[in-house]
């Protein structure tokens, strides 16, 4: 048996062992290879990834938080972009090395409905995937501004990609009228099934309403009448707790603006890392229809 997984601390919210899971009984490797979920804490993450590689039956693992950063540190052989960004979020082990590779980037250039070759983007969040995002559309031809509770953390990701750096006024909020692209890659807006990244505050979250939170929008500097709809509004993250949507999609929605949620996004990386592993293409619809009901066929 040939094994996948998906490593994080806690891990247990994580949809990717659904989605892949379907994607490899598509690809007719459901009796061949299995995909599940690791919990590792920060202090265990090097040395049980060492045993992983060693092991001669695990193929590779998907990383989130908070490992992105470590994984890039564990590689033998790291992409171009990976290296770029300071992040990886896909391992291979391949004899006795570890390949590293960062799927977020080109998960969200293709999760998007448009190019956005021109656009201005505003990402909130320096941790390893707002790295991956920044980087991504600045490749692709954005103009690229960067947004951190600590703005000495958005200094330093913008000094090293080339991007600017977006300041509150004079208090709380910021001025996104002039972004066309939002992309949130903080944990605002994630319910308690979710651990806190290493760089922003975690929001808990109980309640299934869909009225969106001023409060919890203010945490990233936004006031909902602020949104309209020449506004393309990206978030990362989900929800677990039935409706993925987090505020800010939701009231994105609202405002007219155009979409992309968080399980858009982790398909489209999830789709980009069993690319690598198997060398086969996935049916994407198969994998979206596994984020949206991660419970059927499930094999915990």
């Amino acid at each position: 048996m040939k094994r996948l997984g998906v490593v994080g601390w806690p891990i247990a919210h994580s949809r990717s062992p659904a989605i892949q899971t379907a994607a490899l009984r598509a690809a007719g490797l459901g009796s061949e290879w299995s995909y599940e979920k690791l919990a590792i804490e920060s202090g265990n993450f090097a040395s049980r990834i060492g045993r992983l590689a060693a092991s001669g039956d695990w193929v590779g693992v998907n990383v989130t938080i908070p490992h992105k950063q470590a994984a890039l540190g564990l590689a033998d052989r790291p992409s171009a972009a990976a290296a770029a960004i300071g992040a990886a979020n896909t391992l291979s082990f391949v004899g006795d090395q570890i390949a590293a590779e960062n799927t977020d980037a080109p998960g969200l250039i293709a999760a998007l409905p448009t190019s956005p070759d021109g656009a201005r983007a505003l990402v909130f969040g320096a941790g390893g995937a707002g790295r991956a995002a920044a980087w991504a559309l600045r490749q692709a031809g954005a103009d690229v501004s960067i947004w951190n509770r600590t703005e000495a953390r958005a200094e330093a990701v913008a000094a090293e990609l080339g991007i600017a750096v977006l300041r509150r006024l004079g208090g709380e909020r910021l001025d996104i009228a002039a972004f066309d692209l939002l992309v949130n890659s903080t944990s605002v807006g994630l319910d308690r099934g979710v651990p806190p990244s290493d760089n922003d505050r975690f929001v808990r979250r109980t309640s299934k309403r869909r009225s969106p939170d001023p409060a919890l929008l203010m945490e990233l500097g936004v006031v909902a009448d602020a949104l309209c709809e020449r506004h393309l509004v990206v978030d990362l993250v989900y929800r677990s707790d039935g409706n993925p949507d987090t505020d800010l999609i939701v009231s994105a929605r609202q405002a007219g603006a155009r979409i992309v949620n968080g399980l858009e996004i982790l398909v489209r990386q999830g789709a980009q890392s069993f690319r690598i592993w198997t060398g086969l293409e996935p049916d994407l619809a198969v994998m979206r229809a596994a984020a949206d009901n991660p419970s059927a066929g499930r094999i915990d």
